[in-house]
């Protein structure tokens, strides 16, 4: 197993302070690396049917963002913590926002991240629209087809639609 992260950039990239990443090491070793890859393999699995997973590098800086986001109230959790602590309700709720993140851009419908595509990796998940737009040779041209239709109806006096 591999992660987009090592331990060193995620207490680069986390709101905790680099000492509980490092105390959690002591009492724990490999835990936040365990963490940082079963939560890359969950990322991994969301995405893998819309985008080119696992990433290549440079790996996507918010993906990296998503993984710090989730592995820091894990982390957190493992150090120890009080459920009334302010930090900790956000770190909570940032770790939710950013699964609910990972699962909208796996939704193809609503799914608006720029990350590299399925079938190519020079592709972006954000498909490009184009101008959608009608034209007539002449501006005019419109009332000319308004002009037949009318005098068809009034020829058969049969009104729009008869």
């Amino acid at each position: 197993m591999s992660s987009y992260l090592t331990v060193e950039r995620f207490k680069l990239l986390s709101l905790l302070p680099a000492k509980w990443v490092d105390d959690v090491e002591v009492k724990s070793p490999g835990f936040t690396l365990a963490h940082l890859e079963i939560k890359t393999d969950w990322i991994n699995a969301r995405l893998r049917k819309r985008y080119a997973v696992p990433f290549a590098e440079p790996v996507p800086g918010l993906v990296q963002f998503w993984l710090v986001r989730m592995v820091t109230l894990e982390v957190d959790l493992k150090r120890g913590v009080a459920p009334t602590d302010e930090q900790f309700q956000l770190v909570r709720e940032q770790a939710k926002d950013a699964a609910a993140e990972v699962l909208e851009a796996a939704n193809s419908e609503v799914g608006l991240f720029d990350l590299p595509m399925l079938d190519d990796g020079s592709a972006t998940g954000i498909s490009q629209g184009s101008p959608r737009a009608y034209s007539e040779q002449s501006p005019y041209v419109w009332l000319d087809g308004q002009g037949r239709t009318g005098h068809g109806e009034d020829r058969s006096r049969g009104g729009t639609g008869t």
